[in-house]
């Protein structure tokens, strides 16, 4: 009997570690609900920010603290600003100062840096003399500066330049592409796409692999074919640099789930691995398909298939934010661990797979669901991009893209 209760007590921790969360708007104010639709923490706050490893940014009378997942204040409104927590790290600021913070609200001492940067897959941007570097989330360096500029880490991995040439590193600092090419790519199964000179090709242990005649190389996403473009159409080659799927399409999207968004004259369809249609081109555009099997494609409006292409949810809906907003931030489309956001008459809310929205509710604004529970927060290793904080002496609005940049 003891260990039957044991049991059922490790599957209710799991089931509260795995909480999820979304930032909604109703009637101006800022509350949060949970995947059942319910409101956890009812609509309160005039400003606030998505969680991130189980705490929220939320202002308070022109101050910004932080949230639990109960709506209990962990850190005190304090703070002229605050941004996300990242690595267990937050950049706030104090006064004029743009500080580093732990989930305690104690402010770290970080080593020198002309400006301080969000955290990001465990590690910061730090710059000195015009060179960056990193450091961990004991405010430890890692890299010493010495890079004109680092991009923004993704699944561990960053671009990185000198003297006008691109490489990748790892979170350790350690290059895995030395610094030889004019473009690189993202990494993946350790291999990048680059450009060298005026050849497009891949990067595999150390090596430079011509792809023929490609004029421009997309980045591997989740299968090992990525689309490329020659002579001004779209096909996709392989992990080797081979071409898996002639270049005859007008343009392309990443494979998911062996099915791949192409476009033929004004129509799009979607093709398998061997290039042959599996969906006929159809549908004015088409985004790549979710774990779930579900693909947003547009008619009028966006709409949902299955891998067969039988139209699962009528093509009512929005998918995306604004166009001044997407030229900025990576736009989530499509169903992401469950739910879809779409926007209807003027109102955003969550699409559940067969079709029926979440809680039947509507809201001014809507963000993506985020773990509310701080183990399995830190652990995600797949975060994207945060924004930089400018240095303390001016103003506090925020970069959009987290790059260190040589001035």
């Amino acid at each position: 009997m003891k260990k039957t209760l044991l049991f059922l007590s490790l599957v209710f921790i799991q089931f509260v570690n795995s909480q999820e969360l979304a930032l909604v708007k109703k009637n101006s104010k800022i509350g949060y609900i949970s995947k059942d639709g319910s409101f956890k923490i009812e609509p309160q706050y005039k400003s606030a920010r998505s969680f991130s490893e189980g705490l929220a940014a939320v202002e308070n009378n022109g101050k910004w603290g932080f949230i639990d997942a109960k709506g209990t204040w962990v850190i005190p409104a304090d703070f002229k600003d605050a941004k996300d927590f990242n690595s267990s790290i937050a950049i706030v600021q104090k006064d004029k100062d743009w500080v580093y913070i732990n989930t305690k609200g104690e402010i770290q001492k970080a080593p020198a840096s002309d400006k301080l940067f969000d955290f990001n897959d465990g590690v910061a941007f730090i710059r000195q003399n015009n060179k960056v570097g990193l450091i961990n989330n004991k405010m430890t360096v890692v890299l010493e500066p010495k890079y004109d500029q680092i991009k923004s880490f993704e699944n561990g991995f960053a671009r990185v330049e000198l003297n006008k040439n691109w490489g990748i590193i790892n979170t350790e600092g350690k290059e895995l592409v030395e610094p030889a090419y004019a473009e690189v790519g993202n990494y993946f199964k350790n291999t990048t796409w680059a450009r060298k000179d005026k050849t497009f090709g891949l990067v595999s242990s150390g090596k430079f692999i011509p792809v023929d005649g490609a004029e421009k190389i997309w980045d591997f996403e989740t299968q090992d074919l990525t689309f490329a473009k020659k002579n001004g159409k779209i096909g996709y080659i392989d992990l080797k640099g081979n071409w898996a799927i002639l270049p005859i399409y007008d343009k392309g999207k990443a494979f998911s789930k062996n099915l791949a968004p192409v476009l033929v004259g004004k129509k799009w369809g979607f093709i398998n691995p061997e290039g042959k249609f599996v969906i006929e081109p159809t549908y004015n555009d088409a985004e790549v398909f979710s774990s779930n099997g579900l693909a947003p494609v547009k008619e009028s409006n966006w709409g949902f298939i299955n891998e067969s292409g039988k139209i699962i949810i009528p093509t009512q809906y929005g998918i995306t934010a604004n166009a001044i907003i997407a030229m900025f931030t990576q736009q989530d489309k499509g169903f992401i661990d469950g739910v879809a956001r779409v926007k209807n008459e003027g109102k955003w809310g969550f699409l559940k797979p067969d079709g029926t929205v979440l809680s039947n509710q509507w809201f001014e604004n809507a963000e993506l669901f985020s773990k509310s529970e701080k183990k399995q927060a830190v652990e995600a290793v797949a975060e994207k991009p945060k924004e930089e904080a400018k240095p303390a002496k001016t103003a506090a609005k925020p970069v959009k893209k987290p790059v260190a940049k040589k001035k």
